[in-house]
């Protein structure tokens, strides 16, 4: 399962994110190589993890930078990453975060409301610059995901409506300062359901359609991401088909001549590298269930909590008969709970225990909660 030993585990304070750097390269130079069979354009998307070693390998392989935040084009900048190889999406850009990355030069801004337009216009007006966009338009396609990583849907909030489009295409007009460069779609997260991406091409070829009816001529097509990850077997699959997914892209999407795809993957390229280790505190027998309390909580793996996911759980330290656990960890709330009935090897205080595919969302969503010390990372490979 991990590089390190037993032993080499053990030496380290409990709880800590080790991630293994082998398999990371081995995953993201799969998906090069698979994205570059069409041409494709691959940008990591920062909010599944921003640790430094990380961005290291993404900026190396060749990827662009998908931020969401000012503080995210920041980092990617600072560990080297291109401007012009920098995208910046989000519902909620404040004026700080626009100006920031106007300064910056970066490559586009993924737009996705009218008022969102008249401000930026305004901010890259007062900067006489122009700022280079994509809208970012919600399909409303199903990802058949949990419904708080769905983003595709005319209920959620992301991007702008094809009802809106007229009127946008009108207010571009109106504002000088503004490029319109391409078009932006993201429909979810975790997605290992392919058939959404060919439904998500169906309706990018409709949109596709309908800009160039209005004579908008586009340089860019943004897919998003929103590939999934295998969490229950890890160790089958521990890198994703990069193969089929960009295979169906190239085959459904109906591009115009020149026209350059982008994909924002963040999940499916740093998911499976990561392991959350922690130890066990105490065994509680309950009137139903045994618990393993553990060191580690929702505070450096929300996502249990958060999205009722599955991890899968290991006992590093045990070969016993298996029993059945309530795994949990010491945060003040019910919610603080990593799977129920889990069967594990006869469990015991001080026991290691190994979280896996924590390598996406689980040290970038980290909290502080219970005045809770940040846990250490490590890196092998």
């Amino acid at each position: 399962m991990l590089s390190l030993s037993l032993q080499e585990l053990q030496q380290h304070a409990t709880p800590f994110y080790v991630y293994d750097l082998n398999l990371l390269r081995q995953t993201l130079q799969q998906a090069q190589q698979q994205a570059q069979r069409y041409n494709f354009q691959v940008h990591y998307a920062l909010k599944a993890n921003t640790n430094g070693p990380i961005l290291d390998e993404m900026r190396q392989v060749g990827f662009g930078a998908d931020c969401v935040s000012g503080n995210e084009v920041k980092r990617a900048i600072e560990n080297g990453f291109s401007p012009q190889h920098v995208v910046f999406a989000g519902v909620g850009k404040s004026d700080a975060e626009i100006n920031y990355a106007l300064d910056q030069d970066i490559f586009c801004f993924n737009c996705e409301s009218s008022h969102e337009l008249i401000v930026l216009n305004e901010l890259a007006t007062a900067k006489g610059k122009t700022a280079r966009i994509a809208l970012r338009i919600n399909p409303n396609v199903n990802a058949n995901t949990h419904k708080y990583i769905t983003t595709g849907l005319e209920e959620n909030k992301f991007g702008i409506n094809a009802w809106e489009l007229p009127d946008v295409l009108a207010l571009l007009k109106t504002l000088p300062n503004l490029a319109l460069i391409g078009l932006h779609f993201h429909i979810g997260s975790q997605i290992t359901d392919l058939s959404a991406f060919r439904n998500l091409c169906t309706r990018v070829n409709e949109f596709q359609e309908f800009f160039e009816s209005h004579s908008v001529q586009l340089e860019h097509i943004n897919v998003g991401g929103g590939l999934g990850v295998d969490y229950y077997n890890p160790e089958q699959q521990p890198i994703p088909d990069f193969e089929a997914y960009f295979a169906l892209f190239n085959q459904f999407l109906e591009l115009r001549p020149g026209q350059q795809v982008h994909f924002e993957l963040g999940r499916a390229l740093v998911a499976q590298s990561g392991s959350l280790i922690s130890r066990v505190l105490y065994i509680k027998k309950g009137v139903t269930t045994n618990f393993a309390i553990l060191d580690a909580g929702m505070t450096e793996l929300i996502r249990p909590a958060l999205y009722q996911s599955y991890h899968k759980i290991e006992n590093l330290s045990s070969t016993a008969e298996e029993e059945r656990y309530d795994v949990v960890g010491p945060i003040c709330e019910s919610s603080d709970c990593f799977g129920k009935a889990v069967a594990l090897p006869e469990t015991n205080r001080g026991d290691l225990i190994a979280i896996r595919t924590a390598g996406a969302y689980g040290e970038v969503m980290a909290s502080s909660y219970n005045l809770r010390d940040k846990a250490a990372a490590i890196y092998i490979g």
